[in-house]
């Protein structure tokens, strides 16, 4: 099998707003991805990392709060449960935070790397890494989150963010 290269897709990058596909079966390949994002989240000192982020459009992701990895394949929340609010951070973002009110505890189901059914409880910050991931998946970004006001003093960064992303892709 081929080694795959990720990097890490800026806010700008169309696959960011792409809805991932389920996946069907789990192959070598999709082990492998979930792999590579891993040490890519680990490397830029994420805690989080959704497919689309690395230009991929299946439902993927890693996380990592310290407390242990998961590889979810196929993540769905199936149960949301108070509020709670948490200025997030995104590698697809580096330099923007927001504050978003989340569900403070979740019950999600997906797969794991090896197609196993999976059921996680969730909570407080753990809660809000998934629902930030499982977002990815649909493609909301955390900017869709912000209000006007904090849209208007985002917008110098969003605007370089946005730059970078389009001379990236003339680049290649």
């Amino acid at each position: 099998m081929e080694k795959i290269e990720l990097r890490i897709n800026i806010y700008g990058e169309p696959v960011l707003r792409k809805k991932s596909r389920q996946v069907k079966g789990i192959t070598e390949r999709h082990r492998e991805i979930l792999s590579r994002m891993a040490q890519l989240m680990y490397s830029s000192k994420g805690i989080g990392l959704a497919a689309p982020q690395v230009g991929i459009n299946e439902s993927m992701i890693v996380v990592d709060i310290g407390s242990g990895l998961y590889k979810l394949v196929n993540p769905c929340i199936v149960k949301r449960e108070g509020k709670q609010v948490m200025e997030e951070g995104c590698l697809s973002f580096p330099g923007v935070a927001v504050k978003i009110t989340r569900a403070k505890r979740i019950t999600l189901k997906a797969q794991d790397e090896f197609g196993k059914p999976v059921s996680i409880e969730a909570q407080d910050l753990l809660a809000t890494v998934l629902q930030h991931e499982i977002d990815h998946l649909q493609g909301r970004l955390i900017i869709d989150y912000a209000s006007v006001w904090e849209r208007l003093r985002l917008q110098g960064k969003l605007r370089m963010l946005a730059k970078k992303a389009k001379e990236y892709e003339l680049s290649k």
